[in-house]
């Protein structure tokens, strides 16, 4: 991803240290958050200085190699700290898997993250041949570079597309409590391309004014059958999406499909505090007798999926 003009990852590997840009911070600061200890690592995740799965895992990955002493006790904490994300585990069996056959640590995480990076140019590659000229697409939530270390899932047929010449226009859901959409607006800001930040209830506006030709969005995990979860507000745009007769695709690396659950009902939905609706950057915007339920995901049936972008291609629904 481009940073004021120089290439710069979400998170990386400096003398054994893990370094974020620490996302509770952006757009306004950029600040880097260093990682020394496993607790560092799981206190990232946890707490959302990285967020979005592929980026997640590459994230425990590297607290995997700096608790390799205990190979047990680190994952039980890594696991612990975002349910829903299918890519956190699918990362932390591949370091056990890595560390007992003999594998140095550090070089396994380090191939993982980058095969993650290479997964997300393809999807890139792939997902740009939806793009036409002209067209207006919608995104929800981030799922960019700063999702999944680099080039991101659903912002990288985006950047492909644009690096090809095209011109075409994003709006960018708000995504409330987190405002993650303003982070896929600073990565579209970044890279020069076109969009507005709209808030998550005006999609259907939108939708309906014949204003939006083409959803693409990220997941955190997709069940065997097509099912997926992604950041909450999504089924809804998906609903919306086919009422109005709009292709809805789903962009995320293999790594994403947990084929050990049959269908969406048995994915576990992640549940946050109430600051995160409660609270604006520090500032309480609702009193103290307030009751809150904050699900941080939602999950869409395949019904609504048109396909699904992946670095091994564009997997098209039948069903739909």
């Amino acid at each position: 991803m481009k940073i004021e003009g120089k290439d710069c990852r979400a998170l990386w590997l400096e003398n054994s240290i893990v370094k974020f840009i620490d996302q509770r911070k952006l757009p306004y600061k950029l600040e880097i958050f260093s990682a020394k200890t496993v607790d560092d690592v799981a206190f990232a995740i946890k707490d959302m200085v990285v967020r979005g799965a592929p980026a997640i895992g590459a994230a425990a990955v590297y607290g995997m190699a700096l608790g390799k002493k205990d190979l047990q006790k680190t994952a039980e904490k890594l696991r612990a700290t975002r349910p829903t994300a299918y890519d956190l585990f699918y990362a932390i069996e591949y370091m056990i898997e890595q560390i007992t056959n003999g594998k140095d640590e550090f070089d396994a995480a380090t191939k993982y993250v980058e095969d993650i990076v290479q997964r997300c140019k393809k999807i890139g590659e792939y997902g740009e041949k939806l793009i036409k000229n002209g067209m207006k697409i919608l995104t929800h939530c981030n799922a960019g570079a700063l999702a999944t270390v680099d080039y991101g899932t659903a912002l990288a047929p985006f950047r492909v597309a644009y690096r090809k010449g095209k011109d075409f226009f994003v709006y960018v859901d708000e995504t409330r409590p987190r405002c993650q959409g303003l982070l896929t607006a600073w990565e579209l800001h970044q890279e020069g391309i076109k969009h507005a930040v709209i808030a998550d209830n005006a999609a259907g506006y939108f939708m309906k004014n014949g204003e939006i030709d083409l959803v693409i969005t990220g997941a955190d995990r997709i069940a065997k059958n097509g099912d997926f979860a992604n950041k909450i507000g999504t089924y809804e745009k998906a609903v919306l999406a086919k009422e109005n007769d709009i292709p809805f695709y789903v962009a995320a690396p293999v790594s994403t499909f947990d084929n050990s659950i049959e269908d969406g009902s048995k994915i576990i939905i992640e549940e946050r505090g109430r600051s995160e609706l409660a609270e604006i950057n520090g500032k309480k915007v609702m009193p103290d007798w307030t009751t809150v339920k904050n699900p941080a995901f939602d999950v869409t049936p395949k019904a609504y999926v048109a396909g699904y972008i992946t670095e091994e291609g564009i997997i098209k629904n039948k069903y739909v």
